[in-house]
């Protein structure tokens, strides 16, 4: 693919004397190049339109091409997307797995809560984009299942937690996904208020999670009518 870029040229000199024209000069734009310009405009306009509000025209324009070059990278607008929803998910469960570090689990719930308020804050187009449907029908690729991966993650930090209290190994995968679950919930509506402050949101995340875990009954019971 070519993107060209024309060099404005004069066929006359401040003496007034006629010159030869200049002949135009062309950049040309690689094809991953393109490839990555695509995305980034896609990007842009997933995260401030949804994928309905967003055309394979508008997004041709925006690059200054055609759409045939949009379907010839990605096959139309549902491949473009399927890729950036693909990048945004890989770059947010690295930042959660690569920010549990700690050996203390109390710290790792503040990493855990850190690390996904960090990639709204600097990724916010990239958030946006994941929290929204996904119009195209699969397991794999949407913020449920990307909440799902994480859990896994903090799944085997609650297996060794309830082991060294001798409750029920075969819950961690419940409590992890409720833990996981009121960060993201939290996350996504800190992204339109942000307020308090990140640091604030963490720490009141942490506080009711852990607490709630330092109780934690061996076998809960219900206390009202219902009891199935």
């Amino acid at each position: 693919m070519i993107d060209d870029v024309a060099t404005d040229s004069s066929n006359s000199s401040p003496s007034g004397k006629e010159k030869q024209p200049r002949r135009t000069r062309r950049t040309r734009m690689t094809g991953a190049e393109r490839r990555e310009q695509l995305l980034d405009i896609g990007r842009t306009l997933f995260a401030a339109k949804g994928f309905e509000g967003t055309s394979v025209e508008e997004i041709a324009a925006k690059a200054g091409v055609s759409k045939p070059v949009v379907y010839e990278h990605f096959g139309g607008k549902e491949g473009l997307y399927a890729v950036v929803v693909d990048r945004e998910m890989r770059a947010l469960l690295d930042m959660v797995t690569g920010a549990l570090t700690a050996g203390h689990p109390r710290e790792l719930l503040e990493q855990a809560a850190f690390a996904l308020l960090d990639y709204i804050e600097t990724y916010t187009d990239g958030f946006r984009i994941l929290v929204r449907d996904s119009p195209v029908a699969q397991s794999t690729g949407t913020f449920a299942s990307l909440i799902s991966d994480i859990a896994t993650q903090v799944e085997d930090i609650l297996g060794q937690e309830f082991k060294g209290r001798g409750f029920d190994q075969k819950l961690a995968p419940l409590y992890a996904q409720a833990l996981v679950g009121m960060v993201a919930l939290t996350g996504q509506w800190w992204l339109d208020v942000r307020k308090p402050k990140k640091a604030e949101v963490a720490a009141h995340l942490v506080n009711l999670a852990w607490h709630g875990l330092d109780g934690l009954e061996p076998k809960p019971r219900l206390i009202g009518h219902r009891k199935s």
